[in-house]
């Protein structure tokens, strides 16, 4: 697979959109000692629904598209993102996914978003990618600016933004951080705005070819805040484990089309049964301990485009999704 698009730039107007129109969206913006600028999307400002639509956008690389709406498909939760990519690969996998693990002392947070893919590391004398799922998908970024979107309660430590730039090739100046606590209603509009790519990450984890998906479309309803981390946690995923829905379009056999999609939904996991936050409670906490593939969406349809012929598996659980939400 080769892709030439730039997911900096391509984000770049987005970014501006979102410090342009601060006061209106409810965010916070700042440039700190090293000259990154910091955007507040929920920690001392309120944020929004709409500025979590856009910083969904951001997190795929501006390849994404998102929008909110009413939508009728669940029993009690109307309030849902829409999310479509052209190129979902490169916008899910190249971009959205939280890939990038950051550490400073007692910070920790997972990067997502275009800087991803700039940066690198050197390894044996060699320059290589910081994570080795882009030497898989073929691709590496070049910009003169970057941004990346932390989910987190605090601002990053200048140690890690310096760390940032210098993975990414840039000087600090040129580096955007979108910070979202999952509380809040941005934070919690971008996790749920993952529906897409958590179905195109189970997909590469299945070992179904990437260069196969061509196209496709997910969505999910839009889950009310929690000022508990673990349950606002718990409900950015189980909108998407036990209401989310995704259509892929890819390329080969009908038999492989069907495999896909019966392997694809959360309910195929030996942990599916339960609110997020419960299964994480009993793992004492511990992400590794869940089963990999919980992450997907509900419901998934699979359509092979050479033969026309479509396949469906999974479905909705309003009962779950009433239990998480607070019903």
């Amino acid at each position: 697979m080769q892709y030439t698009a730039s997911v900096n730039k391509l984000t770049q107007p987005l970014v501006q959109e979102l410090i342009d129109n601060a006061d209106k969206l409810r965010l916070g913006v700042q440039k700190i000692q090293n000259g990154c600028t910091i955007i507040d999307a929920g920690i001392d400002v309120p944020g929004g629904l709409e500025a979590g639509r856009i910083i969904t956008e951001i997190c795929m690389g501006g390849m994404g598209t998102v929008s909110i709406s009413q939508s009728s498909y669940t029993d009690n939760w109307p309030l849902t993102i829409n999310v479509h990519a052209a190129n979902p690969v490169l916008a899910c996998l190249g971009s959205q996914y939280a890939g990038w693990s950051l550490s400073h002392e007692k910070y920790y947070a997972l990067g997502s978003g275009p800087a991803r893919a700039m940066a690198t590391k050197k390894k044996d004398g060699e320059t290589v990618p910081v994570e080795a799922l882009y030497k898989e998908l073929d691709y590496q970024d070049s910009s003169e600016t970057a941004s990346l979107v932390i989910e987190n309660d605090k601002i990053p430590p200048v140690e890690i933004i310096d760390k940032i730039a210098s993975a990414c090739g840039i000087d600090a100046d040129k580096l955007t951080i979108i910070v979202t606590p999952t509380s809040s209603l941005a934070g919690g509009v971008q996790v749920v705005g993952r529906v897409l790519e958590v179905a195109m990450h189970k997909a590469h984890e299945l070992h179904f070819p990437l260069e196969n998906i061509i196209d496709g479309s997910g969505s999910a309803p839009i889950c009310p805040p929690h000022p508990d981390f673990v349950k606002a946690m718990g409900r950015t995923n189980d909108a998407i484990l036990f209401a989310g829905k995704v259509h892929l379009f890819v390329k080969g056999s009908d038999e492989e089309a069907e495999k896909l999609a019966k392997q694809l939904p959360s309910s195929t996991s030996k942990d599916y049964g339960k609110p997020f936050a419960e299964i994480f409670k009993a793992c004492n906490y511990d992400f590794f301990k869940i089963d990999g593939m919980l992450f997907s969406p509900a419901s998934v349809i699979v359509t092979a485009v050479e033969s026309g012929n479509s396949f469906r598996a999974g479905k909705l659980d309003n009962a779950l999704l009433d239990q998480s939400f607070g019903v």
